[in-house]
C-alpha cells in the first residue's frame, strides 16, 4: 500500500496549532491538535509516493521520539476514517469504461462524503448498478426521485402509477409535457427514464396499490421501496409490508413549504407507526379545541410547485442511495424535515426505541 490523502480531503494547517482534514463541510471534516507539527509532517508524507514502511521511516527521522507502532496506528486511523486511499488501488474490473465516464462525477462526490475505508472508489457505483428499486407514485415527488435514481445508475427502476397526465400536473411533475396529456403516467415515465439512461433497466405498470397484499406483490426482488404515492394509509401499508419482507423503504411528502422524508430499515429500530403513535402522544399534550371547517375553505388540494416537489424528490433519491451504498450514512428509522420558507430550519423526528403501542413492531401490550 502507498497511502495517499484523498484529493477531496486535502488538509489545511492553521497558525493556532490545529490541522483540518476533509475540507470545510460539517460531517466530513475533522480538526486535529498539532502543537509540534508532527501531524502535518505525517500528512505531507501521505502523498502516494511512499509505502507505509517508508512513511514511518521518514517521519521517525524528522521526529525521533515517535514510536513506530503509533505512526502505523495513526495511518490506519486516517484510512479507517476515509481520509486516506491506496495510490496502488487496482482497477475495478466490474466497472466499464463507459460507466467510468458516465458516473465519474458521482464517484468523486461519494469519495468526498465517505468516511469509511474502501478497497475501491467504485464500490458505490457497483452497488448501485446491482440494485433494484420500486417507485410507487410517479407524481411530483416520484418523477424527480425516479429521474435522479436513473441518472445515478440504479440498475433497475420499476415505476408504479395508475393515473394519467393532467394539465394540473405540469407545474411540478418534470417527466411530462403538454404532449403527454391523457397518457398513462407510467408509460411516459418509462420512456423518459430509458431515454435518460439506456444503460439501466426501466420498467413500469399502471397498478393501483389498494392494500398490503397488492403492495407486497410489487416487492419481489426489490432492494428499496420508494413510496411517493399519497393515497390514505399507504405509508402504513408500506411499513407493515416492509416489516414482513425486511425491505428498506423511503417516503417523501410535502406539507406546503415543509419538505419531509422518512427512511427505514426494518428490524433495526423504531418504525413509521412508532413515530405516528408518538405524534398522537405529543398532540394529546396540547389538544385542539376547534378547527376551522374545511367546507368553509373549499376543497383541500396539495399546494406545490416544481421546487417543493423537486426538493422532496431529490432528498428521497439521496436517502435511497444511502440505503443502497451506505454513503452518506444517514440516520435511519426517523423523519427528516426541512423548512423551505426560511431555509434555516431543519429537524429530525426520532425515537430511541419502539413505541409500546406499535403493533407492527410487536410491542403492543
Amino acid at each position: 500500500m502507498r497511502p495517499r490523502i484523498k484529493s477531496e480531503h486535502r488538509p489545511v494547517r492553521f497558525g493556532d496549532g490545529w490541522v483540518r482534514i476533509g475540507g470545510d463541510v460539517f460531517g466530513v471534516a475533522a480538526e486535529i491538535r498539532d502543537p509540534d507539527g508532527g501531524v502535518w509532517a505525517l500528512l505531507e508524507l501521505l502523498d502516494g509516493t511512499r509505502t507505509v514502511d517508508q512513511v514511518v521511516a521518514d517521519l521517525v527521522q524528522l521526529f525521533p521520539g515517535l514510536l513506530v507502532a503509533e505512526i502505523r496506528a495513526d495511518i490506519d486511523l486516517l484510512a479507517d476514517m476515509g481520509y486516506v486511499e491506496d495510490a496502488d488501488e487496482p482497477a475495478d474490473t466490474a466497472v466499464s469504461a463507459r460507466q467510468r465516464e458516465r458516473y465519474g462525477r458521482g464517484m468523486l462526490l461519494n469519495r468526498w462524503v465517505d468516511r469509511t475505508r474502501r478497497g475501491s472508489s467504485w464500490e458505490f457505483q457497483s452497488r448501485m448498478s446491482q440494485a433494484s428499486v420500486v417507485v410507487v407514485g410517479v407524481g411530483g415527488v416520484g418523477c424527480t426521485a425516479a429521474l435522479a435514481l436513473a441518472l445515478s445508475g440504479v440498475g433497475h427502476v420499476h415505476c408504479v402509477d395508475p393515473d394519467v397526465v393532467e394539465l394540473s400536473n405540469l407545474n411540478r411533475q418534470i417527466l411530462y409535457t403538454e404532449l403527454d396529456l391523457g397518457r398513462l403516467k407510467v408509460e411516459v415515465a418509462v420512456e423518459r427514464l430509458r431515454a435518460a439512461n439506456s444503460d439501466i433497466a426501466v420498467t413500469g405498470e399502471p397498478t393501483r396499490v389498494e392494500g398490503p397484499v397488492s403492495l407486497r406483490a410489487l416487492l419481489t426482488g426489490c432492494d428499496v421501496l420508494v413510496m411517493c404515492a399519497d393515497e390514505p394509509g399507504i405509508r402504513i401499508w408500506s411499513n407493515q409490508v416492509c416489516a414482513v419482507t425486511g425491505t428498506p423503504w423511503v417516503y417523501g411528502v410535502y406539507h406546503g413549504p415543509q419538505a419531509d422524508i422518512g427512511l427505514y430499515r426494518p428490524g433495526t429500530g423504531p418504525c413509521f407507526e412508532c413515530a405516528r403513535a408518538a405524534e398522537v402522544d405529543r398532540k394529546a399534550l396540547r389538544p385542539q379545541v376547534a378547527v376551522w371547517g374545511r367546507d368553509q375553505a373549499g376543497p383541500l388540494v396539495h399546494a406545490a410547485n416544481a421546487v417543493t416537489a423537486g426538493v422532496v424528490g431529490n432528498l428521497v433519491a439521496h436517502a435511497v442511495m444511502s440505503l443502497i451504498t451506505g454513503v452518506p450514512r444517514l440516520r435511519v428509522n426517523c423523519q427528516h424535515g426541512y423548512n423551505l420558507v426560511t431555509l434555516d430550519h431543519a429537524f429530525v423526528t426520532v425515537l430511541d426505541q419502539p413505541h409500546p403501542r406499535c403493533g407492527t413492531c410487536g410491542m403492543a401490550s
